[in-house]
């Protein structure tokens, strides 16, 4: 009998891959980062963690064995859902692993853009000596942060600490600490105006998709600043850029972009007012280790017992 399988695509340390084995000793378990390390085993895996878009040829097809997607990412808008969702594999996402280096980078950015930061790197390099305008402090400002999940909550926290008024978007409208005044989706234009800092950290989906176009922009204060460390393709890019060249906002951090790597000629890259970081806004030396302790190996625990994966199971029906 063939015995069972999980791949995982991913470099991992010796001692997590013992932590694993251990607990499913009589399974073929191949690691590694490298496609030669698992793409002649990657059709007979029932568990996959580390999706890659090259596995779907292999994986979403009448004979596969595959039963449990764990990604290395907390958006899944990359995999195929429709098709894994036909086929009910299990798909679990890294949602929380992010939310330290994330919300530190909304500050970096935040703090960055307040404080003129970028500006005087570049003087910097220049060795030019001057005042740049700075006048702006971070500190009473109204931040809305769109999207008040892990990340969202956590860029709250921080927030108060700097004594800042925290108004707060989510599906259910429910009240959480450190957010000030709770919106829903619907209700964007009541909170877009009264913010000096919007910061999306909403997830890609049908819902999501474009949210951020001109008539947002247009709702929000000349003196405000946009950060986006969701995904591109919540904001229309075109009418982001428009709204920078044409004052209707002071600034934005970007992270994340429609097309990425960010297309040369863009005028993003040139402006002033904008501060870019390419899609790093997760990244941390903790990332494995938390992926592996907190998410993969309490699934695993779940799953050989018979039951569904628990932790950030996707529903299908929203898409995250």
């Amino acid at each position: 009998m063939m015995k069972r399988k999980m791949v995982i695509t991913q470099n991992i340390s010796q001692d997590h891959f013992n932590q694993i084995k251990d607990m499913i000793p009589d399974w073929e378990l191949i690691t590694g980062k490298d496609p030669v390390s698992w793409q002649n085993e990657i059709m007979d895996a029932e568990i996959i963690a580390g999706w890659k878009k090259e596995l779907e040829s292999y994986c979403i097809h009448s004979e596969s064995k595959l039963k449990w997607v764990q990604t290395w990412s907390a958006g899944v808008d990359t995999l195929p859902l429709q098709a894994m969702k036909a086929k009910n594999i299990f798909i679990t996402s890294a949602n929380g692993v992010h939310t330290f280096p994330i919300s530190e980078t909304i500050f970096a950015l935040m703090l960055g853009l307040t404080r003129k930061i970028h500006t005087y790197v570049k003087n910097q390099q220049t060795r030019t000596w001057h005042h740049s305008g700075l006048k702006l402090e971070l500190h009473e400002k109204t931040v809305g942060i769109i999207g008040v999940g892990n990340i969202g909550q956590e860029a709250a926290k921080i927030a108060k600490a700097f004594g800042m008024t925290v108004l707060g978007v989510r599906h259910s409208g429910k009240p959480v600490e450190f957010v000030d005044e709770m919106y829903q989706m619907d209700q964007l234009e009541i909170l877009l105006p009264k913010c000096d800092y919007i910061v999306v950290t909403l997830p890609l989906t049908h819902e999501t998709f474009h949210l951020f176009g001109a008539n947002q922009f247009q709702l929000m204060k000349p003196s405000s600043f946009f950060i986006n460390i969701g995904r591109g393709e919540i904001v229309v890019q075109e009418e982001l850029i428009k709204a920078l060249q044409n004052q209707k906002i002071a600034g934005a951090g970007l992270d994340v972009f429609e097309k990425e790597p960010l297309t040369a000629n863009s005028p993003l890259w040139e402006m002033e007012n904008v501060i870019i970081t390419p899609h790093t806004s997760g990244s941390t030396e903790h990332y494995n280790q938390r992926v592996i302790e907190t998410i993969l190996i309490p699934n695993l625990k779940n799953y050989i017992l018979g039951n569904p994966p628990a932790i950030n199971l996707v529903d299908y029906s929203k898409g995250y």
